[in-house]
């Protein structure tokens, strides 16, 4: 393999792994919250619905990444985005989420053809 395809190869590798600091909901919630601004953990913890040592532990694998940083402030730890433009590529995601929700309602944003045994579940049991 050549240097150009090596240092492709390397850059693919970088963006699958900040892609899978994104694959939890939480950690949306959090990018979602600090669009506006900076935000202390126990504020974050209640907007996002968790207790704080959980907000905490999702903030740590966001900061691990370099899309949060963190000052003191006294005895609070508050964050900011390190990559405000993250938010873009997440507003990005979520125009397609909606685009597949309003093509196939009820389907948990996902085409019909590849819906998961556990949205099936829910779905029965929604019904039942």
């Amino acid at each position: 393999m050549d240097k150009n395809a090596e240092r492709t190869l390397e850059h693919y590798r970088l963006h699958a792994d900040l892609c899978k600091v994104l694959t939890d909901p939480k950690r949306l919630m959090i990018l979602e919250a600090l669009r506006h601004g900076d935000r202390s953990v126990g504020e974050l913890a209640e907007a996002i619905g968790v207790a704080l040592p959980n907000a905490s532990q999702h903030l740590a694998v966001m900061r691990k990444a370099g899309l949060v940083d963190s000052r003191r402030a006294g005895t609070t730890i508050v964050y900011r985005l390190a990559e405000p433009t993250i938010v873009d590529a997440c507003d990005i995601v979520h125009r397609i989420v909606e685009r597949r929700v309003a093509l196939w309602p009820g389907s948990l944003a996902v085409s019909p053809g590849r819906r998961s045994a556990r949205a099936g579940r829910a779905e029965q049991i929604v019904r039942s």
